[in-house]
């Protein structure tokens, strides 16, 4: 079963499109918790629960009454007659973790359906879970964000690395790059070697570092260190403007 968590029209608050006005698609579950992100969030019972910014999106046991059942594409499509589109906009599928329904047939004929109606689509991975490129064209028409989980995520280096995965995606993508979240603390933990361990998997693949934080006051306490490290090490500074901008707030 997919389930969709929310979704909402805004601009790309991250990585190589901020900016551009996107449809966003947050589908729930997720193959990581992430729980060294420390974003912490209440619960409807009142539990905090720990996880990574979109916590809601993974853990379905304290927030199913968000986790909206998905039985045909359909019921996908119809949510881009919502709102006052221009045509071809930019739709991100985001979550969670979207690939965790890569071979389900509901999901495939919805991305059929968006890129035929000439829909950029992108997807905002993890890059943990394979995709099948020849059983499922479609793929290859989409765009990949590379967020592939550093240390600082507390997830084990086998989860959260999957070389093969990285390669696969990156090589039959229409295009694909890396974006990482990065604090100020993890700067000077090695960061270098661990990136590097990362992106010998797809040399060629550009880079996207963003700062850590699910709140404003994270993002810019993270900002400037960050910016430094960017400009010694050659890689694309990224600002989550949705946050800059909007906080905490969720749905834009």
């Amino acid at each position: 079963m997919i389930y969709l968590v929310e979704h909402f029209y805004s601009i790309q608050g991250e990585g190589r499109y901020v900016g551009t006005p996107s449809l966003f698609f947050r589908f729930g579950g997720c193959n990581m918790k992430c729980e060294g992100f420390g974003c912490i969030e209440k619960a409807p019972n009142g539990d905090a629960v720990l996880g990574c910014d979109t916590v809601y999106a993974v853990n379905k046991e304290h927030f199913a009454q968000n986790w909206v059942p998905i039985e045909h594409e359909q019921d996908l499509l119809q949510v881009l007659e919502l709102y006052d589109l221009p045509e071809g906009v930019d739709v991100v599928l985001t979550g969670g973790e979207p690939l965790i329904y890569a071979n389900d047939a509901i999901f495939v004929r919805f991305l059929e359906n968006l890129i035929a109606n000439n829909h950029r689509v992108t997807f905002e991975t993890n890059a943990s879970i394979d995709v099948d490129f020849e059983k499922f064209s479609v793929y290859k028409e989409c765009v990949f964000a590379l967020s592939v989980k550093l240390s600082n995520s507390k997830e084990p280096l086998s989860k959260r690395v999957r070389g093969d995965v990285i390669f696969n995606i990156a090589q039959n993508a229409k295009d694909a790059f890396f974006k990482f979240s990065i604090d100020a603390d993890s700067i000077n933990l090695g960061l270098e070697e661990e990136l590097g361990s990362i992106l010998m998997h797809s040399q060629q693949t550009s880079v996207y570092c963003m700062p850590l934080g699910g709140s404003r006051e994270e993002v810019e306490a993270n900002t400037e260190p960050l910016i430094e490290f960017c400009k010694a090490q050659g890689y694309n500074f990224s600002d989550r403007l949705h946050i800059r901008i909007w906080d905490m707030n969720k749905g834009v």
